[in-house]
């Protein structure tokens, strides 16, 4: 490709919209250009790395036993419907109606799509296992798209589904699944985790994990073991605990509760500072509503609550903290003066805060507090369970040594363990070996690709630019020729631009009429692996190779420079 044909245009400054590093080298490099908020066209180089990262996935799609369908992006609500999830995947689903006011939706996901083609496709276990995939865009009516690429309202997916006569099949290609993701993001040369996670409004009956990329960025956050392989999602992480105590656990008396008085104390901080306590030994009372049920939850003044494993206990479609101008009108006391003795809504006591010996906790009374308030002496210890996030340096759920830390993450691919989450909503079934009719057993495995244009721009980058892996690189070669009117640097770059070619290496000409500084700031920017610079030694038979990753250059001679850039290929693609 020449440089000069290309529709490629660099931008010297960082473009107002740019919120994080990668998009604001996207932008500059001319990679992607913004059509509305979460809305992007790619440029030739940005589907050039696009297309590579989908074949890098076909490939170890195809490795995995996967074949490849693609299907319709505009889908029938009425498919929705039939699954439960119309309502309850909420305001992200773009939804619209065909001129006969039918209702359909576009696609953020396909399980409803492939589950009721593989139920008019698939009838006997002699057609299973089969796993399906397909590359196709996306569309999610996120609230506030940012960071570019990272959170769109349009963008493109890799979806793949599997379905399994048993669970034990689903185990395998659970596994089989997984392992490919590994090979994926290994093949990209990312730093990244694998994480247990929650499947959210995918859904599904097992284990799911999600694959993190490490960057500062990530709006997730990964707690993982110091001494062992486990890593979770905040959302999921667990902690480990001895399980909860009772009043006999304790063989020091506790003295009475005794109630104090706190005028205008209403957050944790306040009190720990008016009683010069630490936070840690206050009983925090929260509440909440679920689904039309009103419930308290107790953690540690020094802890937060998980509402998704709140949610999950509860069994709850709906979960929304009372607002403390509410709590009155619900004939509670006021913010900050609620505690757990004679609340006469159920109470959810954290694991915790059932350990603990004696706390402080809010009186029920305006402006009161009490003190020496016992776990299962002044409250009941009915509904115990783990409510809140883990907080660095707690114990590690799966041995014993290692401690929690914490990291930031970029959510890169997800996959899970539907079951029969969505086959028996749709009716996908077969007949065993028995002739009795089963539901078919889902998994189901995504990757967010043009996600992944980000991600790699935000591992991958220096202040000149980005610096692509050779794996996903636009070119693998960038050849600068400094004069166009210099007859022999023009010889020899035309000669090296017509070799390449031939020995099928792809190479990106820059046989612009600008200066030396303004090729050289956009190679950086650009980032292609290898820059070949046909300059002033040029009627000397040299050439300067520079590396991008390493900033190295060496003169080479121009007989050898085509073998020298294919061992370079070879060593750095995986």
């Amino acid at each position: 490709m020449r440089q000069s044909t290309l529709l490629l245009n660099t931008l010297r400054e960082s473009p107002a919209e740019a919120d994080v590093i990668s998009h604001e080298l996207l932008l500059r490099g001319g990679y992607i250009r913004q059509l509305a908020a979460g809305i992007y066209t790619y440029l030739p180089l940005g589907r050039r790395v696009l297309r590579k990262l989908e074949q890098i996935i076909h490939e170890e799609m195809e490795r995995a036993g996967a074949q490849e369908i693609l299907m319709p992006a505009l889908q029938p609500a009425d498919l929705w419907k039939e699954s439960g999830r119309y309502q309850v995947y909420g305001p992200e689903l773009m939804r619209l109606s065909d001129r006969h006011e039918r209702e359909f939706v576009l696609g953020p996901t396909h399980e409803e799509v492939i589950t009721a083609l593989v139920r008019d496709e698939i009838k006997s276990y002699r057609k299973l296992p089969v796993i399906l995939y397909q590359i196709q865009t996306k569309f999610r009516d996120e609230r506030r798209p940012r960071f570019g690429l990272l959170r769109g309202r349009e963008f493109v997916m890799k979806d793949a589904y599997s379905f399994d006569s048993d669970w034990a099949g689903l185990d395998h290609s659970y596994r089989t699944m997984y392992a490919a993701y590994e090979r994926i993001f290994q093949r990209l040369e990312l730093q990244y985790r694998a994480v247990e996670a929650d499947a959210g409004a995918i859904g599904g009956e097992g284990e799911t994990h999600e694959f993190m990329a490490l960057a500062d960025i990530g709006e997730d956050i990964i707690a993982a073991c110091t001494c062992c392989d486990y890593a979770a999602n905040l959302e999921t992480a667990t902690a480990r605990t001895g399980g909860h105590s009772d009043l006999n656990s304790f063989t020091a008396a506790v003295a009475a509760r005794e109630r104090i008085h706190t005028p205008g104390i209403r957050t944790i901080d306040e009190l720990a500072t008016h009683l010069q306590v630490e936070a840690r030994q206050i009983i925090k009372t929260l509440v909440y509503e679920a689904d039309q049920q009103i419930v308290a939850v107790l953690v540690r003044g020094d802890h937060q609550v998980n509402e998704l494993k709140l949610q999950k206990y509860l069994q709850a479609e709906q979960l929304e903290i009372v607002e403390a101008d509410a709590l009155q009108r619900r004939g509670l006391a006021p913010a900050g003066s609620i505690g757990p003795c004679g609340l006469n809504i159920p109470v959810l006591v954290d694991y915790e805060v059932s350990q603990m010996r004696e706390g402080i906790a809010g009186a029920n009374v305006a402006d009161y507090h009490e003190i020496h308030v016992r776990p299962g002496r002044d409250f009941a210890l009915e509904r115990v369970g783990d409510f809140r996030n883990v907080v660095e340096g707690d114990s590690c759920p799966h041995c014993e040594q290692g401690k929690l830390i914490f990291s930031r993450g970029i959510e890169m691919g997800h996959i899970f363990k539907l079951g029969t989450k969505y086959s028996e909503k749709l009716q996908a079934h077969y007949l065993n070996s028995s002739g009795k009719t089963e539901p078919i057993i889902m998994g189901c495995y995504g990757i967010g690709i043009s996600r992944l244009l980000s991600v790699i721009a935000e591992q991958n980058h220096d202040e000149r630019g980005i610096i692509w892996p050779m794996s996903v690189a636009p070119f693998q070669v960038h050849l600068i020729l400094i004069s166009r009117k210099n007859e022999e640097q023009t010889r020899v770059a035309e000669s090296l631009y017509a070799e390449f070619t031939k020995q099928g290496i792809e190479v990106l000409l820059d046989d612009r009429n600008e200066s030396a500084g303004v090729k050289f700031k956009d190679s950086e920017l650009l980032g292609i692996p290898l820059r070949i610079t046909v300059g002033k030694n040029a009627g000397q038979g040299e050439v300067e190779l520079t590396i991008r990753k390493t900033g190295q250059s060496d003169s080479v001679a121009v007989e050898t420079i085509v073998n020298q850039v294919k061992q370079h290929i070879s060593n750095e693609t995986p």
